[in-house]
């Protein structure tokens, strides 16, 4: 009896799993069976109106940085609110049945209606979020974006303050479809480099066939200076993020298969607290001065390295992205001087009395004796020609003549048969002037210096003696003179001058894709007895040093600076002036070439923004010392 009952119990427990593992079994076979066929249709459909897209993501471009690292152009984090339009379209539509009116619309009426509905939407819901900042987006660009790139993001406020991104955090659950996002945004801390660094424009995409991407978000090329020549570093690889989208192009799920890869950082030879002192020096002379245009630059002389090149007036390269407004740059294409122009190499200028430099140099290699004076009348007459001379008449020796800038001694060594205007044109040829330096391809001049063929046609007495003392035709750059002087101040190597020190990789330790430039290239050596440039280096010394010298307003007591003041006069009475010089005399490191349109004189001008110049050298030198000390 026991053991009936144990059997039927086992048979009941059995039948009671075995019916549970049929019904789980037949749960199952129902769920394919709905999946497979009831939703088919579904499905199908689904496959018919999706699509992917792809979209291209820009990277993070690469930094402009000075020899210190420190930073002349940057991608800086901006905040930005973005709307996404799929998760609005439900108030679109009660928007719209809202404010139809009774009356029949016709197509444009209804189309124009559209358009105000949505960005009425867009700005309630902002307004919502309790912002100082209003939306950035007009109806039409609202609409522009929904009709073509509604599967995107759309930046409806940019550069959020720290108060409303803090404002956006309490607010954001009140308000769909919004996020906060950062986006990079190139800024410009120091406007002094605007001309060497550039600015960027709007990139205008065209894939060439490679890869074709639906869409592109917001991108930026160089457009001028180093962000132009060295764009394929700074902008590295861009990422893909695939978009699936619905048949009313609005975004279902997205995907970042290709992540963007940062741009590599360009390393200047610039030194950014010199080149900003450089800038305020120039633009404080200028104002001294009245003036309103002018270019610095310092120049290693045992390297040819740029430590500073400014130009005034400068233009802002923060403006340009993204994107420049049409009264700036009316501005700045018809506003006179032009902050557009990088003065120290893209304008030419009649050097004035610093070209004694050369004319004086290729006297003392044809065989003029230093000690040898003659006398000043205080003007030089050529025919019926009266040039004027700034030194007072009296016997001049060539130190005395080029501390004073005698015209007419120059110009008489210039005009005798021994020390002839060939043997200037071939001293001017050694430092390579009317030629490129190559230092900025796009930004650079040639300026102009006769050949010998030219003094064989049509050439005068009075162009022999213009050209002594930097007049006539002969123009050039400061760059160009910085170089000469530097040539001078080493004892006759001729440097290819040098900005770009370094690329290097975001990634520090991908070091070998670092592209370092050659330093200390030299162009040529001249051809030019040492004793005579040691009577030139004297000469210029005595400019500054002596309390008679035109130069002496640079004079710093304790730091002996060598130098030539200049001033050439041009067509309508305007000037330039100069300012060349180099320091220390014996044991020299720099070379600081200022020019100024339309200044005083270079004594008065110049020669006082070249010693607030060398004072910012020899403090930063001496901070150096201690730091390594």
């Amino acid at each position: 009896m026991n053991s009936k009952q144990s059997h039927r119990e086992k048979d009941r427990r059995v039948l009671v799993i075995g019916a549970i593992i049929l019904v789980g079994i037949g749960l199952l076979l129902a769920g394919l069976w709905y999946v497979q066929v009831t939703t088919a249709i579904v499905y199908i459909k689904d496959q018919k109106t999706q699509s992917m897209r792809t979209v291209r993501i820009p990277a993070v471009r690469g930094s402009i940085l000075d020899i210190h690292g420190r930073p002349l152009a940057q991608d800086k984090p901006t905040f930005v609110i973005n709307a996404y339009l799929e998760e609005l379209r439900h108030h679109f539509r009660a928007e719209w049945r809202n404010s139809k009116t009774e009356q029949k619309l016709n197509k444009t009426e209804s189309g124009q209606l559209e358009i105000a509905v949505r960005h009425r939407v867009v700005s309630r819901f902002t307004e919502k979020l309790k912002l100082t900042q209003s939306i950035d987006v007009t109806p039409k660009q609202l609409q522009a974006h929904f009709s073509e790139k509604r599967a995107l993001p759309l930046a409806v406020i940019n550069n959020l303050s720290q108060t409303n991104i803090a404002r956006f955090a309490e607010n954001s659950w009140k308000v769909p479809g919004m996020e906060l996002e950062v986006m990079p945004k190139r800024y410009y801390p120091s406007l002094s480099v605007a001309h060497i660094v550039g600015h960027l424009r709007r990139k205008t995409h065209n894939d060439n066939g490679v890869f074709q991407y639906n869409y592109h978000l917001p991108d930026f090329e160089g457009k001028l200076g180093a962000e132009k020549t060295f764009d394929q570093y700074l902008s590295g690889q861009p990422g893909t993020r695939a978009v699936q989208v619905n048949n009313m192009g609005y975004r279902q799920v997205e995907s970042m298969p290709v992540t963007p890869t940062p741009g590599s950082n360009v390393f200047l030879t610039l030194d950014r607290s010199i080149q900003e002192h450089a800038m305020k020096a120039l633009e404080k002379g200028l104002n001294i001065s009245g003036s309103k245009a002018g270019a610095v630059i310092v120049m290693r002389v045992d390297s040819g390295d740029i430590t500073a090149m400014v130009s005034a007036p400068v233009f802002d390269p923060n403006q340009f992205t993204p994107g420049i407004s049409h009264s700036l740059w009316n501005h700045y294409l018809t506003n006179r001087p032009s902050a557009l122009l990088f003065r120290a190499t893209q304008e030419r200028y009649p050097p004035g009395s610093i070209f004694k430099i050369i004319s004086g140099l290729a006297a003392l290699e044809n065989g003029l004796n230093p000690t040898e004076h003659i006398q000043c009348q205080g003007s030089y007459r050529i025919g019926r020609r009266i040039i004027n001379c700034t030194a007072n008449p009296g016997l001049y020796d060539f130190k005395r003549a080029f501390k004073h800038s005698c015209n007419s001694y120059f110009i008489h060594h210039a005009l005798s048969q021994e020390h002839g205007v060939k043997h200037i044109i071939k001293m001017g040829k050694q430092f390579h002037l009317g030629k490129r330096t190559g230092l900025l391809p796009e930004q650079e001049t040639a300026g102009q210096f006769p050949s010998l063929n030219d003094i064989s046609r049509g050439w005068s007495d009075g162009d022999t003696a213009n050209i002594s003392f930097g007049q006539g035709p002969v123009s050039v750059t400061p760059l160009q003179m910085a170089l000469m002087t530097a040539t001078v101040a080493n004892g006759g190597t001729f440097y290819h001058p040098r900005i770009i020190d370094r690329i290097t990789h975001s990634d520090t330790k991908r070091t070998k894709s670092s592209i370092n430039f050659p330093q200390s290239t030299i162009r040529s050596q001249l051809l030019v007895r040492p004793e005579n440039l040691d009577i030139l280096r004297e000469a210029m010394h005595a400019d500054v040093a002596d309390p008679e010298g035109t130069g002496h307003a640079a004079h710093i007591e304790g730091y002996n600076i060598c130098g030539k003041t200049g001033t050439a006069t041009i067509r309508g009475g305007r000037k330039t002036t100069w300012f060349t010089s180099f320091a220390p005399y014996k044991q020299p490191n720099y070379a600081v070439v200022v020019m100024v349109e339309n200044g005083v004189s270079g004594g008065k001008t110049c020669a006082p923004i070249a010693k607030e110049i060398y004072e910012a050298l020899i403090s930063r030198d001496k901070q150096t010392s201690i730091t390594e000390n």
